[in-house]
Parts: structure tokens; C-alpha cells; sequence
């Protein structure tokens, strides 16, 4: 007997053992070996010091990383500038209002009898232009052809001299002559060479304009606006141009100037078709902004759509 009970043992040795059943008092705190949740108290402070010392030295190296990409950051203009630079050196031309809503696109609509929809594009261009009416404590200086103009002078944007275009004629949507701001990107240091005399490209307003225009104040990047295509043309007649029909060069170049605003151009369409839809296309001339009208890759230009009924 004593022979079989050395060989049961054994066999009890060579397999494993069913684990013991622990209440959830015990699985929290075990009276036998002292262990909480499984483990002792010096695996629990094993633990604890390699995930303090891991996270320490993540910390450390992350923070070297940070201070050496930060080295090379300039907190006053771009590493990378114009032709180096991703955004290049052919600014884009902007339009507003435009609306929030993506689902309206780029078409400027309203009923004029109803004057919630043209409070909605009102409100809009208010938005747009409350950095231009609250200028308090920016170091800015009224600028003219005339001065000599130092780049780091920062030029005063002056929304009185835009005529009819103001807040107090609602920008002309009550009385269906709506008014419509053009602006450039702004690009660091990119300066403007522009056309002191008109061009064969140039439609014949504009050219009027510059040949009335005297030389010095032909300084300028200029703008037109038209029908885009052959049917809107013809409805496309009698527009004006506040307070210019250009930005003046006086605003360039952009160098990140405390305080700087760029410049606007509002455009008055006057006796536009009623309940139809005009598409207008509106282009900056400089020699050193390249113009395409391709509907995919569109340079030099911006196209919206004005539906008035």
C-alpha cells in the first residue's frame, strides 16, 4: 500500500493543480501572501517605478524633439518663404460675403422683399469688416502714392472711401445694387510688379481707367470685374469699383506688421438682372500674378454667382 501512495503522489506532482477558488474579498486582498489585486507590495512598487521611469525619459525625449524643431521656428516671418514656400508666390483672390453655409457655394442670393435674407448677407459683410471699422491701439498711419513708403509701415484701410459700399447704405442689398469685397491672400514678403500701362489682355474699362489714372498712382495691382460667360457679359454693364479700382502698392510687402489689414476693393453691381442668375468673374493684373480660368485650377481670379429676385 505504502508503494501505491509513493506513486499517487508523484502523479499529483506531474500534473497541475486545479487553482484554488478565491472569494472577491481575497481577489482584492489575500491574508495568505499579502498580495492586492494579485500582486504584493513590492511588485506593485516594481511596477510603479519602471512605468515612472519610462514615462520620465518619453517625457525628456519628447521635450529635447519639441526645443529643437522650436529652434527653428521664427516667431516673426516663415522658415520657408515665395518660391520656397508651399503656398508659392501667386496670391489668390478672394470674394465677400460668402456664406457659411457650404450648401450655397459661392451664389450671393435674396428676395428683395424680404428683408431677412438680405440682413443675412449685411450681417456677413458687418462681420467681415469689424477688424477694418475697430483699428484703436494699432500703430497705423494714413498712406498715400506721394509718401515714401517704408515696409514696415503699416497702411490704414479707410471703409469711409468706399462710397455707397457702406454699413449705413446696407451695402446696397436693400435697393438690389449689392456690393461685393475683394481681397488678396496674403503672402510673406511677396511684392507686386505691377502694370504701369495697360495690356492687350486688358479689358477696355480698365484700360480707360489706367490711361486716366496719373503715372504716379498707377502704382497699383488692378482689378476688373465681368461676366464669365458671353450671356452674362451682356447683362453685365454698369459697375463701380471703392475707392479704387486697385490696392495700391503702398500695402506691400506683408512681413507679419502688428497690426496689418490688407486691402479691399468693393465692387458695386449696378442694375443687375432680376430673377436671373449672373456669374461674375472678377481678376487681379499684376505681372507677377499668373491668371488661369480653368474651373479646376483657377489662378489670379475668383468667380461667384448673384441671383437677386
Amino acid at each position: 500500500m505504502s508503494k501505491n501512495n509513493g506513486k499517487n503522489e508523484i502523479y499529483e506532482n506531474q500534473f497541475p493543480q486545479p487553482a484554488k477558488k478565491q472569494t472577491i474579498s481575497e481577489m482584492i486582498y489575500d491574508p495568505s501572501n499579502g498580495a492586492i489585486f494579485g500582486r504584493t507590495s513590492k511588485s506593485w512598487g516594481q511596477l510603479l517605478l519602471f512605468y515612472s521611469i519610462f514615462y520620465i525619459v518619453l517625457a525628456i525625449l519628447f521635450t529635447i524633439c519639441m526645443q529643437g524643431m522650436l529652434s527653428t521656428v521664427d516667431n516673426h516671418q516663415p522658415k520657408w518663404q515665395l518660391d520656397q514656400s508651399l503656398i508659392g508666390t501667386n496670391p489668390g483672390l478672394g470674394f465677400r460675403p460668402l456664406s457659411e453655409q457650404t450648401e450655397r457655394g459661392s451664389v450671393i442670393g435674396f428676395d428683395i422683399k424680404k428683408p431677412a435674407e438680405s440682413d443675412y448677407w449685411i450681417e456677413l459683410i458687418d462681420d467681415f469688416l469689424k477688424d477694418y471699422n475697430h483699428t484703436e491701439g494699432r500703430q497705423m498711419k494714413h498712406c498715400d502714392f506721394k509718401q515714401t513708403h517704408n515696409p514696415n509701415d503699416v497702411c490704414v484701410v479707410n471703409i469711409e472711401s468706399f462710397g455707397p459700399c457702406s454699413s449705413a447704405n446696407s451695402y446696397g442689398y436693400k435697393t438690389a445694387e449689392p456690393c461685393i469685397f475683394l481681397k488678396l491672400n496674403k503672402i510673406f514678403g511677396w511684392m507686386p510688379e505691377v502694370y504701369e500701362s495697360p495690356i492687350n489682355e486688358m479689358p477696355s474699362n480698365l484700360v480707360n481707367v489706367i490711361n486716366n489714372t496719373a503715372a504716379e498712382e498707377r502704382q497699383q495691382i488692378w482689378v476688373s470685374c465681368n461676366g464669365h460667360l458671353g450671356k452674362d457679359k451682356e447683362n453685365f454693364q454698369n459697375i463701380s469699383y471703392y475707392p479704387r479700382q486697385g490696392f495700391p502698392i503702398y500695402y506691400y510687402p506683408y512681413l507679419n506688421q502688428p497690426g496689418y489689414l490688407s486691402p479691399i476693393v468693393a465692387v458695386q453691381i449696378k442694375s443687375p438682372p432680376l430673377g436671373t442668375m449672373l456669374d461674375v468673374e472678377c481678376r487681379a493684373w499684376a505681372k507677377n500674378i499668373i491668371y488661369s480660368g480653368s474651373l479646376r485650377d483657377r489662378m489670379g481670379s475668383v468667380t461667384f454667382q448673384l441671383l437677386i429676385d
